[in-house]
C-alpha cells in the first residue's frame, strides 16, 4: 500500500462505488422500485407549489377590492362621459330650455377645467339631464344610478396619486351602498376548498411514497450487510493463515462491524435521498423558469455560490474519510491486543507504554474524525445561509415585479418554496455526497477484504481417507516450507511415523516445531516435497477430510460463551453422557465441574473466573472426546501445575494408545517416554532416536535437556 505521511491514500472513489452497485445487483429490482418511489415523491412536490400559488391568489383575492368590477364601473362613467355627444343631448326632446342652457355651461370651456371642477358642475344638472349623460349600470344583478356614478367621481377625485392603502380603503367606504355591492371582496369557497384538497392529496401521497421508499431501503441495506457479513464469515474460513499473519485480528474486526454498518447506514440513508434530491433540483429548476424566468435567474445565482463551495470540499475530503475507516481499525487492532493481554500489560507494567500508544492512535482517529466531520458539518450552516440569501433575493426581485404587474403575490409565495426547494436538495446532496465518501472508504476495505487470495481450490480433491480405516502411517519426504520465499523455515525434513507411535518434536524457539504440525494439519501449503498419511499425499485430500483425521490439542486455549458441557462436546454429535463423564474423569475435571453452580449447565467463557489450568484441561477434554486415529498435542500441559500435568500426562498416555501421537514440548521430562524422539534446528532434523539413545549420544538434546536442571 502506497503511504504517505503514515497515512494511506484516497483511492478511487468512482472505482469503489461502481463495484458497491455491481454487488448490489442481486437488490437492483427492489432499489429501482425505491427510486422510482423517491423521484415520484420528488415529482409531487415541485409540482405542489404551483398549486399553492393559485390557492394563495384564490384567497387573497377574497380578501381586496373586486378590482375587476371596480373597472368595469369606472370605464363605464368614463366612456359615458368621454362620449358626450353636446348637439345630440341638446336636441333631445327631453330636457326643457332651461336645462339645455345650464348643460351648454357646464360644457362649456370643459376642456381647460380641474376634474374637481367638472365634477362638481355636473353634480349642478338635473336628474333628467344626468340621466341622459350617465345613464344607470348594471352589475350582477346590481344598479348602480347616476347620482351614485357622480358620488364614485367625487370620490375618486379626492384620492391622492400617492395615497396609502389604508386612505384607498377608507375612500371607497365612503362610496354609495350600490357601488361597495359591487366591488365587495368575494372569496371562491368552492374553488379555495378543491385546491386544498388536491394539495393535501399531493402532499399525503408524497409522504407515503418516501416512506415505502425509506422501508425498502432499509430491507435492501439490511440485507445487503447480512450478506456481506455471511461473506465475510465465509472468505475468513477461506483464507490461508499467513493472511492473518499478516494483519491484525482488530483490523479484521473492523472491517466486519464498523464498514459494514457506514456501508449499511449510507445505504439506508443516502442513496435514495441523493436520487430524490437531485430529481427536486433538476425538476424546482424548470419549473422555475417555466412559472418566471427573472426569478427563476435570481434564484439560481442566489444559490450558485452553494455549488462551487460544495464541490470544493468534497474534492478535499475523501482522503479523511478514507484515514478515518483506516485509522478505526487501527484503534480495535490495538485495544484488541491490549484487553486479551491485559494481564500481561500489568505484569510488566505496561500500562504507560500502552495508554502512549492509545492516545497516538486515537489522536490521529480524532484528528481524521475532526476534519472529516468539520467538512460534513460545515456544508448544512453554509447551504441555509445560501437559503436564506435566495429567499431575501426573491422577495426584492418578487415585489418589484408585483408592483409592475409582471406577476401575482402567488407567484412570489410559489418561489419562495421553489427556493426552499432548491436549497435543500443542494443540502441534501451534499450530506449524500459526504456519506457516500464513508461509504466509498468503507467498501474498499470491505471488498479489498473479500478480494484477498483464498487457499487452493479443492473442487477436484475427490480422494477421502475415512477415520475407521486409516492405519495411522505419516511420512515428510524432504518437506521445503517458508512463509515467503525470502525466508526459508523448514529447510529439508524428512521423517516416518509408524501407527501407534509417539513422536515427540523438540527444539528450541523458532526451529520450525508447530510450523511442521500446521504443514501436517494443512494449514499451509509445502514449497515443495511431500507430506503422506497412509500412503496418500496430503496435496489429493482436501482440507476438511485431514482436520477429522486429527485431534489436536494446543498451547493456546479457547472457551466460547455456553455451557460446560457445550464447550466440551464442541462441533460434536451424539456424545453420550457416560463418555463425558468418562473424559472428566480422566483428565481431572470432575471435582471442578461439581463445585459449579449448575454443573454441567454452567455457562462459562473466556471471561468468566476460571483459572488458566482449569482452561487448559476443559481444552484437553475437548480434545479426549474425538475419536481420530491421530493426536497432535501442541505444549498442551503447559499451563497446569505439576500435580495436574502428571494427571493428564497419564490421561494423555492412555489417549495415545492405538493412535499416531505427535508431542510437542519445551519441557522435555514430559516426552521421555516418547518412541521416537525428532531434534530440531534451524528447520532440519539434527538427532533422532529415543530418550535413552539420545542421552546417551551427549548432543544436542542431551545438552538441551540438561540446560533444564541447571540453575
Amino acid at each position: 500500500m502506497n503511504k504517505r505521511g503514515g497515512m494511506e491514500k484516497s483511492k478511487n472513489f468512482g472505482q469503489s462505488i461502481k463495484r458497491l452497485f455491481s454487488e448490489l445487483r442481486s437488490f437492483r429490482v427492489l432499489i429501482l422500485v425505491a427510486l422510482i418511489f423517491a423521484v415520484s415523491g420528488s415529482i409531487l412536490s415541485i409540482v405542489a407549489p404551483n398549486k399553492l400559488s393559485k390557492l394563495t391568489d384564490t384567497i387573497s383575492s377574497g380578501l381586496v377590492v373586486n378590482q375587476e368590477k371596480f373597472e368595469i364601473i369606472a370605464n363605464s362613467i368614463n366612456e359615458s362621459l368621454t362620449s358626450i355627444d353636446v348637439n345630440s343631448v341638446i336636441s333631445s326632446y327631453k330636457l326643457n330650455d332651461l336645462e339645455k342652457q345650464e348643460f351648454l355651461s357646464v360644457m362649456t370651456g370643459s376642456d381647460g377645467k380641474s376634474n374637481e371642477e367638472f365634477i362638481s358642475e355636473l353634480m349642478g344638472l338635473s336628474e333628467n339631464t344626468l340621466g341622459i349623460i350617465l345613464p344607470n349600470i348594471k352589475i350582477d344583478n346590481i344598479e348602480i344610478n347616476t347620482l351614485d356614478q357622480l358620488e364614485l367621481l367625487d370620490v375618486l377625485s379626492s384620492i391622492d396619486d400617492k395615497a396609502s392603502a389604508s386612505v384607498i380603503y377608507k375612500k371607497i367606504d365612503e362610496c354609495p351602498e350600490s357601488i361597495r355591492e359591487a366591488i365587495k371582496p368575494f372569496m371562491d369557497l368552492e374553488k379555495v376548498k378543491r385546491i386544498a384538497i388536491f394539495l393535501g392529496c399531493l402532499y399525503l401521497l408524497s409522504a407515503l411514497l418516501n416512506f415505502f421508499q425509506g422501508i425498502i431501503m432499509t430491507v435492501v441495506s439490511n440485507n445487503f450487510a447480512r450478506k456481506l457479513r455471511n461473506r465475510i464469515s465465509i472468505k475468513i474460513n477461506n483464507l490461508p493463515l499467513r493472511y492473518f499473519d499478516k494483519n491484525q485480528t482488530g483490523d479484521v474486526l473492523s472491517r466486519v462491524t464498523n464498514d459494514v454498518d457506514t456501508i449499511a447506514q449510507s445505504m439506508n440513508q443516502s442513496l435514495a435521498s441523493l436520487v430524490s434530491a437531485t430529481t427536486l433540483l433538476v425538476g424546482t429548476v424548470i419549473m422555475m423558469f417555466v412559472t418566471n424566468y427573472l426569478m427563476a435567474i435570481t434564484a439560481i445565482v442566489a444559490s450558485l455560490i452553494g455549488f462551487v463551495f460544495m464541490f470544493m470540499i468534497l474534492s478535499k475530503s475523501q482522503k479523511y474519510f478514507r484515514a478515518r475507516q483506516e485509522e478505526l481499525g487501527r484503534l480495535n487492532s490495538h485495544i484488541e491486543e491490549v484487553y486479551s493481554g491485559l494481564l500481561v500489560v500489568k505484569a510488566y507494567n505496561g500500562k504507560a507504554t500502552s495508554d502512549e500508544k492509545f492516545d497516538e492512535i486515537n489522536k490521529k482517529v480524532y484528528d481524521a474524525n475532526r476534519k472529516s466531520q468539520f467538512l460534513a458539518g460545515i456544508m448544512q450552516p453554509m447551504m441555509m445561509f445560501i437559503g436564506n440569501f435566495g429567499y431575501v433575493a426573491v422577495c426584492i426581485v418578487g415585489a418589484l415585479l408585483t408592483v409592475n404587474g409582471s406577476i401575482t403575490f402567488g407567484v412570489i409565495v410559489a418561489f419562495i418554496t421553489y427556493v426552499r426547494l432548491f436549497t435543500s436538495p443542494l443540502a441534501e446532496i451534499a450530506q449524500a455526497m459526504n456519506s457516500m465518501q464513508s461509504t466509498a472508504a468503507a467498501s474498499e476495505r470491505v471488498f479489498e477484504f473479500l478480494d484477498e487470495e483464498e487457499m487452493d481450490n479443492q473442487e477436484n480433491i475427490t480422494k477421502v481417507l475415512k477415520k475407521s480405516k486409516v492405519k495411522g502411517n505419516i511420512e515428510f519426504k524432504h518437506v521445503k516450507f517458508g512463509y515467503d520465499e525470502s525466508k526459508v523455515i523448514i529447510n529439508d525434513f524428512s521423517a516416518k511415523a509408524t501407527p501407534g507411535q509417539k513422536i515427540a518434536i523438540v527444539g528450541p524457539t523458532g526451529a520450525g516445531k508447530t510450523t511442521m504440525v500446521n504443514l501436517l494439519m494443512k494449514f499451509y501449503e509445502i514449497n515443495s516435497g511431500d507430506i503422506l498419511i497412509d500412503g496418500v499425499s496430503t496435496k489429493e485430500l482436501s482440507r476438511e477430510n485431514i482436520h477429522s483425521l486429527f485431534t489436536m490439542v494446543l498451547q493456546d486455549t479457547w472457551l466460547f460463551g455456553g455451557t460446560v458441557k457445550e464447550n466440551i462436546i464442541y462441533n460434536r454429535e451424539n456424545v453420550s453422557e457416560e463418555k463425558i463423564n468418562e473424559v472428566c474423569d480422566t483428565v481431572g475435571l470432575t471435582h471442578f465441574i461439581k463445585t459449579l453452580p449448575q454443573g454441567f449447565d454452567t455457562d462459562i467463557s473466556q471471561n468468566d473466573s476460571v483459572s488458566a489450568g482449569q482452561r487448559q484441561l476443559l481444552t484437553i477434554a475437548r480434545g479426549m472426546i474425538e475419536d481420530a486415529p491421530f493426536l497432535i498435542l501442541d505444549e498442551a500441559t503447559s499451563n497446569v501445575d505439576t500435580r495436574t500435568e502428571e494427571l493428564v500426562q497419564h490421561a494423555m498416555d492412555k489417549l495415545m494408545e492405538g493412535r499416531t501421537s505427535f508431542i510437542i514440548a519445551h519441557r522435555l521430562s514430559t516426552i521421555k517416554n516418547a518412541d521416537l524422539i525428532l531434534v530440531m534446528k534451524d528447520g532440519n532434523i539434527i538427532e533422532t532416536g529415543n530418550h535413552d539413545e539420545l542421552m546417551e549420544k551427549k548432543g544436542f538434546y542431551a545438552d538441551l535437556y540438561n540446560s533444564q536442571f541447571e540453575l
